[in-house]
C-alpha cells in the first residue's frame, strides 16, 4: 500500500475531497515524523508502538574480508504490533475483549544487539 492508496481510502470512506484527504494524511504523517524525530514514543491503541532507540557504536566485520570496522552510533526505529493487530493478522479474536498488552510495556526497551 502506498501513501496514494491511503489518501484514496480516506477519500472514499470519509467523503472529503481528494485534496482534503491528501492534506489530512500528510498532516498525520508529518506529526508522526516530528514526534519520532524528538525521540518520543508513539502509541496507537489497537495498532502498536513506534519506539526510537539509540544504539551505541560497535565493532563489526566485513563478511568478505573479515576486516574489523566500526559501526557508528545511530538511532533506530522499531515497531511493536499490539496484540489486537497480531490477532487480526493470525485470525484470532480482535474485539474489545482483547487487551492491548503493549500499552504499558516499557520494561523491555533495553539495548538489543
Amino acid at each position: 500500500m502506498t501513501k496514494a492508496d491511503i489518501i484514496e481510502s480516506v477519500y472514499e470512506k470519509v467523503g472529503f475531497s481528494k485534496k482534503e484527504a491528501a492534506e489530512i494524511v500528510e498532516m498525520v504523517f508529518d506529526t508522526i515524523k516530528e514526534t519520532l524525530e524528538r525521540g518520543e514514543k508513539i502509541k496507537i491503541s489497537g495498532f502498536g508502538n513506534f519506539i526510537v532507540r539509540d544504539k551505541k557504536s560497535r565493532v563489526g566485520r566485513n563478511p568478505q574480508t573479515g576486516e574489523e570496522i566500526e559501526i557508528s552510533a545511530r538511532r533506530v526505529l522499531t515497531f511493536r504490533p499490539s496484540q489486537v493487530l497480531k490477532n487480526a493478522l493470525n485470525g484470532g479474536p480482535t474485539g474489545p475483549e482483547v487487551e492491548d498488552e503493549d500499552d504499558d510495556d516499557d520494561a523491555d526497551e533495553g539495548d538489543e544487539a
